[in-house]
């Protein structure tokens, strides 16, 4: 079973994905953490502006995943993928259609044996546009910023982050290849106003009764 978490920077993507497959039993696949190892690699020693580089590396790359955590070349490198200086470049190098086609392989190799509940940008559109179950979380700017000011893990200003939030909106809405869009069939879920715990409960309720014939986006 396949179960694609679509949405924008902020919305609380990645921990309902790592709770709601926690709850279930299946495997959590953060499609976001591949693109910011692959960036968290070329900062290491390359030109981030060298788009070639980039595509190297994305090709090149040893990315596994250990009790949750990304190891890239054999090294735990989970708490640094979400610096401000992976922040800066991750958007654009992750628009590199030959970027996204490496790690769409990689995410499409871990779903061909297992269970998994995966959350991205075009998980449910591009990647897994037959998932069992497709989710569209989506919050306020102002909300999404204040979530991440409060995680700690940026230098930058409230002001500054909200900034660097609708400059990547912009980005990822309007790529080439994989921009952000809701999926046709999806389940739009605003959590603006919900704990983490309530759009939880509201995903592991549709997964237990997912209707696969639907084809019509609804709002919860």
């Amino acid at each position: 079973m396949v179960v694609a978490i679509d949405g924008p920077a902020g919305t609380g993507k990645s921990t309902v994905a790592r709770l709601v497959a926690k709850r279930t039993g299946m495997f959590y696949l953060n499609s976001g953490s591949f693109y910011r190892a692959i960036t968290w690699r070329v900062l290491r020693g390359g030109d981030p502006e060298d788009s070639d580089a980039v595509m190297r590396v994305a090709r090149d790359i040893d990315i596994s995943i250990s009790e949750g955590r990304m190891v890239v070349d054999g090294r735990d490198v989970e708490h640094e993928l979400r610096s401000d200086s992976v922040d800066q470049w991750v958007a654009r190098h992750s628009a590199l259609p030959a970027v996204r086609e490496q790690v769409n392989k990689r995410l499409k190799m871990f779903a061909n044996t297992m269970d998994v509940v995966v959350e991205g940008r075009d998980m449910a559109t591009v990647v897994f546009p037959d998932a069992d179950l497709k989710i569209f979380l989506d919050a306020s700017i102002e909300t999404r910023a204040k979530r991440r000011y409060e995680q700690g893990t940026s230098e930058l200003s409230l002001h500054e982050i909200e900034q660097s939030i609708s400059r990547r909106d912009n980005i990822d809405k309007n790529k080439e290849y994989g921009r952000l869009r809701v999926a046709d069939g999806a389940l739009y879920l605003d959590t603006s106003h919900l704990t983490i715990e309530e759009v939880c409960d509201k995903v592991v309720a549709n997964i237990h009764g997912h209707d696969k014939t639907s084809g019509v986006t609804r709002q919860l």
